[in-house]
């Protein structure tokens, strides 16, 4: 949940959710530098790890669109999953709630509604790629022209749809959690904790299957 601006640059405010944010970037840019700097035909811990997040992402968005177009967008599938994730999963650190300046990014509105936005414009900005602007134009107006509307409606309800579906759940998760351990602070956070990590993951493999179908029509068939 954010809480008002820590400090300003300028006229703009920064919150405990940005702040935290930057800091999970700034890990997760180390972390991949650290994996990749020294690839070996042996990989060590860190590289074996990463080989496996990038074999499994790609698995699991294959089982939507197919390989050759899992590969293709692999980096902006894997973008938003491990951000989401990783967002998901820092609240749930021990005694991070109590941290000063520290928010759950994915707990915020105002972070999954960018997310939305951004899974929005990449989606069109690779339906225009792929099959070009007429075309792409022209496929809205399937099944029937009469349903345009409806359609681009639709498309308009999809990145709303996306972030009150990430935000509403986090920040559920968050509350109660945090509820809980007010009350019962020494057990049922733990319980609740530990049946977060499966929540967590979930939450991330839901946001990035419903992109990966949104790209998978957007981009139409291959010729």
């Amino acid at each position: 949940m954010e809480e008002g601006a820590l400090f300003h640059i300028g006229p703009v405010e920064v919150s405990s959710v940005v702040v935290t944010s930057w800091v999970i970037i700034a890990l997760l840019a180390l972390v991949s530098w650290l994996a990749t700097r020294r690839l070996k035909d042996v990989p060590g811990p860190l590289q074996c790890a990463a080989e496996m997040a990038v074999e499994g992402i790609e698995n699991f968005v294959a089982g939507t669109m197919g390989r050759k177009k899992a590969r293709k967008y692999f980096p902006i599938f894997a973008t938003f999953f491990i951000f989401i994730v990783v967002c998901n999963y820092s609240g749930i650190l021990p005694g991070a709630g109590h941290l000063p300046g520290f928010a759950v990014p994915t707990a915020c509105l105002s972070v999954t509604a960018a997310l939305g936005i951004i899974a929005f414009c990449t989606t069109h900005t690779i339906g225009i790629r792929e099959q070009g602007l007429g075309h792409y134009l022209k496929s809205f107006l399937k099944p029937v022209a009469v349903l345009l509307p409806l359609t681009l409606l639709e498309q308009f309800i999809r990145p709303l749809s996306l972030a009150l579906r990430l935000y509403g759940n986090l920040y559920g998760e968050e509350t109660v959690t945090t509820q809980l351990y007010n009350i019962f602070p020494i057990l049922l956070p733990v319980v609740m904790n530990v049946m977060s990590l499966l929540f967590c993951m979930i939450q991330a493999m839901v946001f990035t299957l419903l992109l990966a179908i949104y790209v998978e029509e957007a981009a139409g068939e291959e010729e």
